[in-house]
């Protein structure tokens, strides 16, 4: 599982150009593609707008806005949250919900939301089963 990101607006930061365009993440993605195919598996590819730093994964709960300077946070319900490794949790559970039930990561907005959940669409065989949260 990995997340979208626009490597091309990430190369437009002066500060971190040099890191990223160093880290090759472009080609980092297209070898997962690869490897991927080649076993014969799945990449699961979240959405860039998936607000994944900014999603509590205690409680669910989405916030206004945290800006990149903000390496922790706390929320509303007390968790404590470094921002990578919640973005990192989130991005999993996220996977495992597209690989389960055939969800889909984007966030929903309030003009297309359907008032239908993952657990209303018809199930999906899956040969490994994820133990329910």
């Amino acid at each position: 599982m990995i997340e979208d990101l626009t490597v091309r607006n990430l190369l437009k930061n002066g500060k971190l150009a040099r890191a990223i365009s160093d880290a090759s993440w472009t080609e980092l993605r297209s070898m997962l593609e690869y490897k991927c195919a080649w076993y014969g598996r799945e990449l699961v590819v979240v959405d860039r707008w998936f607000p994944s730093s900014k999603l509590c994964g205690a409680c669910g709960t989405i916030r206004a806005k945290l800006p990149l300077n903000v390496r922790e946070w706390t929320c509303d319900c007390g968790a404590v949250h470094d921002r990578d490794v919640n973005a990192a949790r989130n991005i999993l559970a996220a996977g495992l919900a597209v690989t389960a039930c055939g969800d889909g990561v984007r966030p929903q907005r309030e003009s297309s939301r359907t008032g239908r959940s993952s657990v209303k669409q018809e199930a999906q065989r899956v040969t490994a089963g994820t133990p329910r949260p």
